[in-house]
C-alpha cells in the first residue's frame, strides 16, 4: 500500500483500495514477464498509470482498468473477483484488450478505418484515453525495441494515436509523440531544427520581454493577474511548414507564440470579459494582422479548445503570434477534454457524464461543423452515439469497413463481385453461418463458396450495401438478357418458317395484348419458356385478316419524311436506327428517344436533329427558320442506343465516384467515358460522362439517382 501511496497520493482511500487491488492481480499475473530490456514488465503498466494520472487526470477507475488490463492481455484465464471492480473498470478492460488486437496490415492506407476501429472498441469513451496514454509511454520506451517493431510502432503512432491526441485535445501528448516520431524518422533534420530551437532560445525570451513591457502598467492598473509562457512549436510543426512554404527555419515566422494565461474566477462570463480587455491592451499597443485573428472563445473548438490567437508586429518589425486564455483554458489546452474532469473534481458523478459525452462526441467527430453541440462539453445528459459501421477482418487480418447491419454476402461482393455471386455461407470466428448472418465489429469472416450457386431476387431483401445490390441486379438483368437473346432467336427462326414478319406497329400492339412492359420482357419470357410463341403466330394472322384497305393519303420519301397533304410534313425518327439515311444525331446536345426534338437541315450533312434545350436551338431557330425540320420520334417502344453527356460536381469524397458508376450500372445504360478532375479552388471533383441509353425514361431515373447522393452538388445534361 505504500508504494500505491507514494505513486498515486491524489485519490482519496476508496480510489487507493481499487488501484491497489488492480496492482496486486497484475504484479503477482506478470510476475514472471518482462519486456524486450529486461525490466520486469510491471514497470509499463506502472509508467501508463501515472500517465493517465498526473498527465491526464483520470480517475481511479481508470488506474484499476490499466493493471487489469495487462494481466488479461497476456493471460486471459485471470481470475478477477467479482464484486471487487465496478462494471465501468471492467467494460474499460475489455475495450482495451480488444484494441491490443488489432494488428494493422497497412496503417498508410487503412488510417481512418484502424482509428475508427479503435474508437468502436471504446463503449467507455475513456479507453481510447487510457490507449493514448499507453502509446506514450511506448514511444519514450522506443529504444528498448527491436529496429522493425521500433518502425512499426512509429508509423502506427504516426497515422492513428498522434491524431487521436489532437482531436481529443490533448496537446502535450500529441507534441511529445510527434517529437518522438520525428527523431526517429528523419533523425537529420531533427536534428538541425531542435539545434537551430536551442540557438534561438535567449532571443524569444528576449522578445517576450521586451513585447510585455509596455503593457505591464495597463494590467496592474486592472488588476489584472496573469503569467506569460513562450510556447514554442514543435520540431515537425516547424519541419511541416517549411516544407509547405518552401522556407528555411528563418522564413517560419510563427515558430513560437506568447500566451498570456489570466488567473481569474472559473466563471464564463468574467473568462471572456478579460481575456477581450487583453486583446484590447494587445492591440492598442501593437499593429494587429485581423486576418489572422482567431476566435475560439466564443466558438470552441469540438475537442473543447479555447483561446484568443492574434499576429501583431513588435518595435523591429517582427511578426509575434499571441495567445490570450485563463487558466482552465490553459488547463484545457494542456490537456484536453480530460482536464475538465480533473478540474471539477473526481467525485462529481454529474460532471463525469459531461466529460464523457464531450469526449466521445470528440472522437465520433472529428471534424465538427459550425453550431455543432459537440462543440460544447457541458451537456447535461451522457447521449449513447449511433454505430453507423463495422469493422470486420479477412482470414489474413486485412480490415474491411461495412455499414452497419451488412452481412457475410455483403462482406463477400466487398472482397469481390465474382466471390459475392458464387457465396453460399461463410464462417465467423471459426463457426458457419449463413449469408444472410449479420457481422459485428472485430469478427474474422471467411468466404464459402460453389460453382452453381446463382444470385436470386432473395438477396436483394437482406444485403445493405449498394455495391451488393447493383451486382446482384446486374448478374440477373445478364441473365434476363440471356433469356432474351435465346428467345429472339426462337421468334426469329419461327418467323422464318412461317413466311411471316412481325412489324413495329404489330409487336406494340403484341406487347399491349399481353402487358409485356419491355420487348425484351417479351423475348425473354419466349426463351425461359414462359410464353408460348405459337400465340405470336396467331396474333399476326388475326391482325391481317382484321386489317382493311384505305387510302394511301401519305408516303414516305428517302429521307424518312412524311408526305401529307398540306405543307406540314414530318419527320419520323427511327429509335432502332439512329443514324437514318439523311439524318443524324447532333453532338452538341446529344438527344435521346422521348426528347423534345427538331431537325436542322444543313448544307452537306443531312438533317441534324438537336434537342429543343440544345444551347444553339434558339439561334438555330431565330436565324433559320426555313431550314428547321419538325421532326418525331416513332412511337415503338425504344430498343436503340443513344449516347449522351453528364456533368457532376461533387464534394471531394472518394466513395462519390464508385456511388455514380453503382447507379449507371444499376439501369439500363452503359459507361462509354468516364472522366474525373479535381477542382482545388472549390475542393470538388468534377466529373464528365457519356453514357448509352434506350430512351430519356432511363437517363431521368439516372439523373434524379445521381442528383439525390448525398455527396452531389449538381448535375447537368452536356
Amino acid at each position: 500500500m505504500e508504494r500505491i501511496e507514494e505513486l498515486f497520493p491524489r485519490y482519496d482511500e476508496s480510489g487507493k483500495l481499487i488501484i491497489k487491488a488492480a496492482y496486486d492481480i497484475a504484479a503477482e499475473t506478470l510476475s514472471t514477464h518482462q519486456r524486450s530490456n529486461g525490466d520486469p514488465f510491471i514497470e509499463h503498466p506502472l509508467a501508463v498509470a501515472r500517465i493517465a494520472c498526473d498527465e491526464i487526470g483520470l480517475s481511479a477507475e481508470c488506474i484499476a482498468a490499466v493493471f487489469l488490463h495487462e494481466a488479461t492481455r497476456f493471460f486471459p484465464e485471470t481470475a478477477i473477483p467479482k464484486g471487487m471492480f465496478g462494471q465501468d473498470v471492467l467494460t474499460m478492460v475489455d475495450g482495451l484488450n480488444k484494441i491490443s488486437t488489432i494488428n494493422p496490415k497497412d496503417t498508410r492506407l487503412e488510417a481512418e478505418n484502424y482509428k475508427k476501429l479503435i474508437v468502436s472498441y471504446s463503449k467507455d469513451p475513456r479507453v481510447t484515453v487510457l490507449k493514448i496514454a499507453d502509446r506514450l509511454e511506448v514511444m519514450r520506451s522506443l529504444d528498448m525495441f527491436p529496429k522493425l517493431s521500433r518502425e512499426r510502432k512509429v508509423l502506427e503512432t504516426m497515422m492513428l494515436y498522434i491524431p487521436l491526441a489532437h482531436q481529443l485535445g490533448l496537446y502535450n501528448i500529441k507534441s511529445e509523440m510527434e517529437d518522438i516520431y520525428f527523431r526517429h524518422a528523419d533523425p537529420e533534420q531533427y536534428r538541425a531544427i531542435t539545434n537551430k530551437l536551442k540557438s534561438t532560445e535567449r532571443d524569444r525570451q528576449k522578445l517576450m520581454t521586451q513585447f510585455i513591457e509596455p503593457l505591464k502598467q495597463k494590467l496592474s492598473d486592472e488588476g489584472i493577474s496573469y503569467k506569460l509562457k513562450v510556447r514554442t512549436k514543435t520540431a515537425l510543426s516547424i519541419y511541416k511548414k517549411m516544407q509547405k512554404q518552401k522556407v528555411s527555419f528563418e522564413g517560419v515566422f510563427d515558430v513560437f507564440a506568447i500566451r498570456f494565461i489570466i488567473d481569474c474566477e472559473d466563471d464564463r462570463e468574467t473568462e471572456h470579459a478579460l481575456c477581450w480587455k487583453v486583446f484590447s491592451y494587445v492591440t492598442e499597443e501593437y499593429e494587429s494582422d485581423t486576418k489572422r485573428l482567431r476566435d475560439w472563445i466564443s466558438n470552441p473548438k469540438p475537442n473543447g479548445y479555447e483561446s484568443l490567437h492574434i499576429t501583431v508586429k513588435n518595435r523591429e518589425g517582427s511578426y509575434l503570434e499571441v495567445q490570450i486564455r485563463t487558466k482552465r483554458m490553459d488547463d484545457m489546452a494542456e490537456s484536453g477534454l480530460a482536464s475538465h474532469w480533473s478540474y471539477k473534481g473526481i467525485r462529481h458523478e454529474a460532471t463525469l457524464d459531461k466529460w464523457l459525452t464531450a469526449v466521445r462526441r470528440a472522437l465520433e467527430n472529428p471534424l465538427g461543423s459550425e453550431g455543432d453541440p459537440m462543440a460544447s462539453y457541458y451537456e447535461d445528459e451522457l447521449l449513447e452515439m449511433p454505430t453507423k459501421e463495422v469493422f470486420v477482418f479477412t482470414p489474413s487480418g486485412e480490415l474491411r469497413k461495412l455499414p452497419a447491419g451488412a452481412t457475410v454476402l455483403d462482406f463477400a461482393f466487398d472482397i469481390h463481385s465474382n466471390l459475392g455471386i458464387k457465396c453460399t455461407g461463410g464462417k465467423i470466428n471459426g463457426k458457419a453461418v449463413p449469408i444472410k448472418e449479420k457481422l459485428k465489429t472485430g469478427d474474422i469472416v471467411e468466404i464459402m463458396s460453389g460453382k452453381n450457386q446463382k444470385p436470386s431476387q432473395d438477396w436483394l431483401n437482406f444485403v445493405v450495401t449498394n455495391k451488393a445490390r447493383t451486382k446482384i441486379r446486374q448478374k440477373m438483368s445478364e441473365a434476363e438478357f440471356q433469356k432474351a437473346a435465346d428467345g429472339k432467336e426462337i421468334l426469329s427462326r419461327r418467323l422464318k418458317n412461317w413466311k411471316m414478319e412481325l412489324d413495329d406497329e404489330n409487336m406494340a400492339a403484341l406487347l399491349k395484348k399481353y402487358q409485356f412492359k419491355t420487348i425484351n420482357a417479351f423475348y425473354a419470357a419466349i426463351g425461359d419458356g414462359a410464353f408460348d410463341v405459337a400465340e405470336v403466330k396467331t396474333f399476326i394472322q388475326e391482325s391481317s385478316n382484321q386489317q382493311q384497305e384505305v387510302p394511301v393519303q401519305e408516303t414516305k420519301n428517302r429521307t424518312g419524311v412524311q408526305e401529307s397533304k398540306g405543307n406540314d410534313d414530318i419527320l419520323v425518327i427511327d429509335a432502332k436506327n439512329v443514324r437514318g439515311i439523311d439524318y443524324r444525331m447532333a453532338r452538341c446536345c446529344n438527344p435521346v428517344f422521348g426528347d423534345d426534338v427538331f431537325g436542322f437541315v444543313t448544307r452537306t450533312e443531312g438533317i441534324k436533329i438537336h434537342r429543343m434545350s440544345c444551347p444553339n436551338a434558339a439561334r438555330l431557330l431565330e436565324m433559320y427558320p426555313y431550314r428547321i425540320q419538325k421532326v418525331k420520334w416513332s412511337e415503338t417502344p425504344s430498343s436503340g442506343n443513344f449516347q449522351t453527356g453528364l456533368r457532376v460536381t461533387a464534394a471531394l469524397e472518394p466513395s462519390v465516384i464508385n456511388e455514380i458508376m453503382d447507379i449507371v450500372n444499376s439501369f439500363r445504360a452503359s459507361i462509354r467515358m468516364f472522366n474525373v478532375s479535381e477542382n482545388e479552388r472549390y475542393s470538388t471533383y468534377e466529373i464528365t460522362m457519356k453514357i448509352a441509353v434506350p430512351s430519356n425514361l432511363e437517363l431521368d431515373k439516372v439523373i434524379s439517382m445521381i442528383r439525390n447522393l448525398r455527396n452531389v452538388i449538381k448535375i447537368n445534361r452536356m
